[in-house]
């Protein structure tokens, strides 16, 4: 770990040495655009695909890396990497922890692809006479890193948040044996239901398995969010929690289905919630997993609210905590910490060390 200087800064490289704040160090008058510059900074999960207006607001965060959304289709992945042709200053895709770090000597972003549900493979693991291969090589060759099992409703492979008792079907435990031979990372929680997700743990053992974007049951109960039962199995797995910022995770539940709108809560909020976590299992298995969903064309009004229930988010535009309404506004998270007294060698694992500990132990180097 780092002790006093920027392993994984630019300025590390620099004749000039930095001085900066070491591990254990809990001062409160710590800068926090200096503490994330001694880092590698993973937003853990990004809403959508890249879009330039996104990476703008990463970069002003001081973000070194994104994970968004790999297209299901060849024409839309050949419109993505002309993407990265046009923008090829400002971003890359990096399929390993290797390509991440050389993005961030680059001065470039770094973008990892993954899947929030696994459904359009579904199709491909229910063929009764065919033969038992499926396509999930082919898009890991391409660039899947990071995969979930149902988004918010139960599909051929388990139960969505929103069907918590339902588990892994057959064809789910095939698929995250599958997920684990390929080296991809198991996203579990979060948009998958309970018992899916307890069931994908107990197969996974020894396999760091992850949630990339959810909140804390505990503080809200609100579909959306996993119970200590999940957070103490992501970690015993060696796995990470990734915090959204959305606002109504922080604060709507169940019981406010008739609540047509619930009030922002600010980031102190979303401060609690890596509190929790920190207390319940340690600073080893939380991290950043926003979902921002700015630039994207999303037609509030036309929700799916068999998806997406207004128990689970409010009606109109959605909401992020106040103080975190969008990546740029990072370095507030990180004042937070240091104002509540976390110390650098662990705000450092929030940032980004947690998530490459992860992407390494899967992927490798």
């Amino acid at each position: 770990m780092l002790k006093g200087r920027a392993a994984e800064s630019p300025s590390a490289s620099s004749p000039k040495e930095v001085n900066l704040p070491d591990d254990s160090d809990r001062s409160p008058t710590r800068d926090p655009l200096a503490l994330q510059r001694s880092t590698l900074v993973v937003e853990g999960l990004v809403a959508g695909g890249p879009r330039l207006s996104h990476l703008e607001l990463q970069k002003k965060g001081g973000v070194d890396c994104g994970v968004t959304d790999l297209p299901e289709d060849p024409l839309s992945f050949a419109r993505a990497l002309k993407f990265f042709d046009e923008h090829k200053k400002e971003c890359a895709i990096a399929r390993n922890v290797g390509e991440i770090r050389k993005a961030k000597q680059d001065g470039k972003i770094a973008v990892v692809y993954g899947w929030q549900s696994a459904e359009s493979l579904g199709a491909a693991f229910a063929n009764p006479l065919g033969t038992p291969d499926t396509p999930l090589r082919a898009y890991h060759e391409i660039g899947l890193r990071i995969l979930g099992i149902a988004y918010n409703v139960a599909n051929f492979f388990g139960g969505g948040c929103l069907e918590p008792q339902i588990g892994l079907t057959r064809a789910g435990r095939r698929l995250v044996e599958e997920i684990h031979n390929l080296r991809i990372v198991l996203d579990v929680g979060g948009h998958t239901g309970e018992q899916a997700t307890l069931d994908a743990l107990a197969i996974s053992k020894g396999v760091p398995v992850i949630s990339t974007h959810t909140n804390v049951a505990a503080i809200a109960d609100n579909p959306r969010c996993v119970s200590d039962r999940v957070i103490e199995g992501i970690a015993k797995n060696g796995g990470v929690i990734g915090l959204t910022a959305v606002s109504d995770f922080h604060a709507r539940s169940r019981k406010d289905a008739s609540v047509p709108r619930t009030a922002q809560v600010g980031v102190e909020a979303y401060l609690d919630q890596f509190d929790y976590i920190r207390k319940l299992v340690g600073a080893d298995y939380v991290a950043l997993g926003p979902d921002f969903v700015d630039g994207l064309p999303v037609n509030y009004e036309a929700v799916n609210r068999e998806i997406i229930p207004r128990e689970m988010i409010s009606d109109g535009p959605w909401l992020y905590v106040k103080g975190f309404e969008n990546i740029s506004e990072l370095p507030n998270v990180t004042r937070g910490l240091i104002q509540r007294g976390w110390s650098s060698g662990d705000i450092r694992k929030v940032l980004g060390g947690n998530w490459l500990r992860v992407y390494e132990a899967v992927w490798g180097g």
